[in-house]
């Protein structure tokens, strides 16, 4: 990875874009289902309380809790995660909206000043796993966790019919993160000094170019080579897809692929979330 992506100064808007959301919904609205299938508006907004107080017991408190079984797969991870988050979901059925609102306030802030005090530049608690590493950086680890707040604040936002999250300022952010699973969508395929290129459409969109060098694809800024394939993805479904909501066979036609479709498709199977 060549460069940072900072989103430290980014958590303020998107926390207060959830606050108010959240506060002007119905109590019908609090029903309404999502595109992560088991879970309605309420489930989400309680998972997004989970990840504030599992950072704040780290951070603040120096508390991890371990595996109850061994982690041996990255398939073995995103399992305990998953019954993780089903676990936390299920007992928070218990709790209001009004509650879980009043709580979110609170512990976003709370978030928020720890991860000022953290250096970016040292290691972080935890990898970005779906970015193919093993260690990673603070800022990394604060990027992954403004992906993880601004999807699922967007998934929310998706069943209530709003797109206000779909701006440069918010989602760019989101795509130049997501994009940084892309080499491990690739793994070894391809041949030495081909470059692709993805485009995604819409106001938080942007060009993306990954080249391979010295046996690996890296991310890179130069456009002076013919792409062997380029990949054009619709801005308004691109969240859907590198999160695992859809599969590419969900969005035929909200994508174009020139070239060598064989590689072109690659990004298309990017997962850039723990799924």
């Amino acid at each position: 990875m060549n460069k940072t992506i900072e989103t430290l100064s980014l958590f303020p808007v998107l926390n207060r874009n959830l606050i108010d959301f959240l506060r002007g919904l119905s109590p019908d609205d609090w029903r309404r289902q999502t595109v992560a299938r088991k879970w309605k508006i309420k489930d989400v907004a309680a998972h997004l309380l989970d990840g504030n107080f599992r950072r704040i017991a780290l951070h603040r408190d120096g508390w991890a809790s371990s595996p109850d079984k061994p982690i041996a797969l990255y398939t073995d991870l995103v399992q305990y995660l998953n019954e993780l988050n089903a676990d936390w979901v299920q007992a928070n059925r218990r709790l209001s909206p009004q509650l879980i609102v009043d709580l979110l306030e609170w512990s976003n802030a709370e978030v928020y000043k720890l991860f000022q005090a953290l250096d970016p530049m040292a290691s972080s608690a935890y990898p970005v796993s779906w970015a193919g590493q093993s260690t990673s950086y603070n800022w990394f680890d604060i990027a992954r966790e403004y992906t993880e707040r601004w999807l699922h604040q967007q998934q929310i936002r998706d069943a209530a019919g709003n797109t206000d999250l779909m701006n440069r300022e918010l989602y760019h952010p989101l795509l130049d993160i997501f994009m940084q699973a892309w080499p491990v969508a690739l793994d070894n395929e391809g041949r030495e000094g081909i470059v692709l290129k993805t485009v995604i459409t819409g106001d938080g969109g942007g060009e993306w170019l990954l080249k391979k060098e010295k046996g690996k694809w890296q991310l890179n800024t130069d456009n002076s080579i013919q792409p062997s394939a380029e990949t054009l993805i619709d801005g308004r479904v691109a969240w859907k897809l590198f999160s695992k909501s859809v599969r590419k066979d969900d969005i035929r036609g909200s994508y174009e692929i020139k070239g060598d479709q064989r590689l072109g498709e690659r990004v298309l199977e990017m997962v850039s979330v723990m799924a």
